[in-house]
C-alpha cells in the first residue's frame, strides 16, 4: 500500500470577490488535476515497460536489496515533499513529485506479473469513475467532511498496522485477512478522496497570476489525490482482479 501525505502546509487566504475566488479555484483545482494525471500516466507507462522487460523484472524483483531501497525512496520522497514543502521551490518540488511517480511505477510493475492485463484496464477505469464523482462530490458539497476525514484516517492508521504485522506474519494476509483488508481500504480512500479534495480546495491561495505558493499547493494537492487513486486502484484490484 503506498503512503499519503499526513498534512498540508497552512495557506492565508486574501481578501477576493466570489467570482474571482470561483475562478481562482478552478484555475487551481485544475492545475492540482492536471498534475495528478500526468502522475497517473507516467506510473502507468513506466510501470507497462518494466513488466514486458524481463531484464528489468528479475533486477528488481528478484533483488530483495534493490526492491526495499525504491519502497524507502518512495517513502522518502513523501515525507520530504509533505515535510519541507515550506522550504523548497516550487521547481524542486516538482521534481520530487515526478520522481515519486517514476518509482512507483517500477515497484507497481508488479500487478502485471499477477493480474491479467484486460483485469487491470477495466479495474482502472471502474477506479476512475469511482474516483472521479468521490473528488467532484468532495469539490461541490458544502457540507463539512471534516468528520469523515478524522474517521477515514483512523482506519489508514489501522490499515498502515495491519500491513506492517503482516510483513512478519504473512498468515495474516491470508484468506478472509485479505479480503478485509482491502474492503477496509476501499471505504477508507473512498473517504479520503472526497475529504481531500474538499480539503485541497479550501487551501487555496487566491492570488492574482501563478505564484510560487500556488504552484507548490498544486503539487501537493496532486500527490494527494495521485495517492488516493492508487490505493483506490489497488483495493479494488486485490477485489476483482484476474489473477494470471
Amino acid at each position: 500500500m503506498s503512503n499519503r501525505p499526513f498534512g498540508v502546509p497552512p495557506m492565508n487566504h486574501q481578501a477576493f470577490g466570489s467570482v474571482s475566488i470561483s475562478a481562482e479555484n478552478a484555475r487551481f483545482m485544475s492545475r492540482v488535476y492536471g498534475w495528478m494525471t500526468g502522475g497517473l500516466c507516467l506510473t502507468g507507462l513506466v510501470a507497462w515497460n518494466v513488466s514486458g522487460n524481463p531484464e528489468m523484472v528479475r533486477t528488481i524483483f528478484g533483488n530483495p536489496i534493490l526492491f526495499w531501497a525504491l519502497i524507502i525512496a518512495q517513502l522518502g520522497a513523501v515525507f520530504a515533499l509533505s515535510g519541507l514543502i515550506n522550504r523548497i521551490s516550487a521547481t524542486t518540488a516538482t521534481a520530487i513529485y515526478i520522481g515519486y511517480a517514476l518509482l512507483t511505477g517500477l515497484t507497481l510493475s508488479s500487478i502485471f506479473l499477477i493480474y491479467t492485463g484486460s483485469s487491470i484496464a477495466a479495474t482502472f477505469a471502474t477506479t476512475a469513475f469511482g474516483f472521479a464523482g468521490l473528488s467532484a462530490f468532495g469539490l461541490v458539497t458544502k457540507k463539512d467532511l471534516g468528520p469523515v476525514g478524522s474517521f477515514c484516517m483512523m482506519g489508514l492508521w489501522g490499515l498502515i498496522g495491519f500491513g506492517l504485522l503482516s510483513m512478519f506474519f504473512p498468515s495474516l494476509m491470508g484468506g478472509p485477512g485479505s479480503f478485509i483488508f482491502s474492503i477496509v481500504g476501499l471505504v477508507v480512500f473512498a473517504g479520503l478522496t472526497a475529504y481531500d479534495t474538499q480539503k485541497i480546495k479550501a487551501m487555496n491561495v487566491a492570488t492574482a497570476g501563478d505564484s510560487e505558493l500556488s504552484r507548490k499547493g498544486a503539487i501537493m494537492g496532486a500527490l494527494t489525490l495521485y495517492l488516493d487513486f492508487i490505493n483506490l486502484f489497488l483495493s479494488l484490484l486485490r477485489l476483482t482482479g484476474r489473477r494470471r
